[in-house]
């Protein structure tokens, strides 16, 4: 049983005639009259009455009348609501981020999309490093963003923000008035490491030439709670810029340079490349580089992506 078959028995019933029927079908009699018969053949039972040149519906025929108007009226609504997708985009995106981008870079962006998309419904899973990875290639989550690098050949990945990695002490530490530290100076000092992560990794190739005179005192795996602690006298860590912004501006924290180079963070966003993309989701793409093109130059080929989503799209 197909929807073209339950059009074909609607017009009969409709016309209450198989030839006008046919005419409407754009097909001949007999085309018609063979696909009420296999109609007839899949449900086992007579669907028509043949009444001389009239035929009436049989009870069996009654009920598949009944169930085939609800069956193409719920096929058109969907059309219906698919195609208002194009115009007035709804639905759910779903966004893997860690804690720190979602307070620090994730609410403006939301802030722009929702004014252009008031009735997609954002969710944010908190997630960190390769757990942002695994959802977004699970389709547990359409988007995720994440620390770069990320090396996997089933991802787009799109560069959306850089800011540097600083050393996180309180305004009157000894080394708060310094230009920038070494590893070398921070020996003497409780270090309140991130637990785990990219930016962990990197600090520990920075540290290693001083390995054996660390003092770690604590590992932590939220940027508010490292704040917190720094803010409380208990150790020396190290936080991106963006993320400590504020309480430096108000005199609760200072930052200083790693030495001998910056360390520098960069953001990215991810999602499947095997992946079309509804209008809805291009929209979160383009709003989330337009909301962060200021803070690192866009790579090579971001239009290219663009537009290569936008021709999936309009190949659906």
């Amino acid at each position: 049983m197909d929807l073209d078959q339950l059009h074909t028995f609607l017009e009969i019933v409709r016309l209450k005639s198989f030839s006008k029927a046919a005419q409407t079908c754009f097909r001949t009699q007999p085309a018609i009259s063979a696909q009420v018969r296999q109609l007839e053949q899949e449900l086992s039972t007579s669907l028509f009455d043949r009444l001389g040149t009239r035929i009436a519906l049989t009870p069996a025929g009654r009920i598949l009348a009944d169930y085939a108007e609800q069956i193409l009226e719920l096929k058109k609504r969907a059309q219906d609501t698919i195609h208002e997708l194009e115009f007035a985009p709804r639905g759910e995106i779903v966004i893997a981020a860690n804690e720190a981008t979602c307070i620090y870079v994730l609410p403006r962006v939301f802030s722009g999309y929702k004014q252009q998309f008031p009735n997609v419904q954002l969710q944010v899973e908190r997630s960190y490093g390769s757990r942002i990875v695994e959802a977004v290639l699970d389709n547990q989550a359409d988007f995720g963003i994440t620390q770069l690098p990320v090396v996997e050949k089933r991802l787009q990945v799109v560069r959306i923000h850089s800011d540097e990695i600083r050393v996180l002490v309180t305004p009157d530490h000894p080394l708060a008035g310094m230009d920038s530290v070494t590893a070398l100076d921070l020996t003497p000092y409780p270090l309140l490491m991130p637990k785990s992560g990219t930016t962990r990794t990197r600090l520990n190739e920075w540290l290693e030439i001083v390995e054996p005179d660390l003092n770690i005192s604590m590992e932590l795996d939220a940027t508010e709670m490292t704040k917190r602690f720094v803010m409380a006298g208990l150790g020396v860590s190290f936080l991106a810029a963006s993320n400590c912004a504020e309480e430096v501006a108000q005199g609760k924290l200072a930052t200083v340079a790693m030495a001998p180079e910056p360390l520098i963070r960069r953001i990215g966003l991810i999602y499947r490349k095997d992946k079309a993309l509804s209008k809805a989701a291009l929209g979160f793409i383009n709003v989330i580089l337009a909301h962060t093109e200021g803070d690192t130059p866009q790579p090579k080929g971001t239009q290219s992506i663009r537009q290569d989503q936008q021709r999936l799209v309009s190949r659906r």
